[in-house]
């Protein structure tokens, strides 16, 4: 068996109680979200593995639901959609209906969240103009429980990623509360 193969044998989901990322796998999965089209043996060359090994743990990661997908990051502007903003929804309940869910495949709807305070969802959605997105409003309102919304339109942006592999261990500690 080799050694590769022995480190991530163990490996189980970072969900529920299950075994903790050690550090290679937080290596592998920085340099998948710098650029997922690396081959094994480069990836393997940075974190200090074999190309199977590395291949191996990949696989278990995307088995275990840690990696959910590997995907192109598209720019915005560069396809026409100029127009970021965020849309606080309020509505009766959770505001998660039958009709936010359709909303949900529009292609200009990029992610939806149910969150805590005055606000049901937070939906991000990115236009073409500004006529797009009074309509985008105008079907919101058309839903039944919509009660009203708050929409910032984002004027630049200064840092827009997805999900980092690292943690910041010191935020996690206390040493922030007074």
């Amino acid at each position: 068996m080799s050694s590769g193969r022995q480190e991530t044998d163990n490996l189980r989901s970072n969900r529920g109680g299950g075994r903790p990322l050690d550090g290679l796998d937080r290596k592998i999965l920085g340099a998948l979200t710098e650029d997922a089209t690396r081959s094994y043996a480069d990836l393997g060359q940075e974190v200090g593995l074999s190309a199977p090994a590395v291949h191996e743990r990949v696989k278990r990661l995307r088995a275990h639901g840690v990696i959910k997908r590997t995907s192109a990051d598209l720019h915005g502007p560069s396809l026409g959609k100029d127009f970021l903003a965020f849309v606080h929804v309020e509505a009766a309940g959770w505001g998660k209906t039958e009709g936010v869910i359709e909303l949900a495949e529009l292609p200009e709807v990029e992610e939806v969240h149910a969150v805590t305070g005055d606000t049901g969802l937070i939906l991000k959605v990115r236009m073409d103009c500004p006529e797009a997105m009074e309509g985008f409003l105008w079907r919101l309102y058309d839903m039944p429980g919509v009660r009203s919304t708050r929409t910032y339109v984002v004027l630049s942006t200064h840092l827009e990623r997805g999900v980092q592999a690292g943690i910041t261990p010191e935020l996690s500690q206390g040493d922030h509360l007074k």
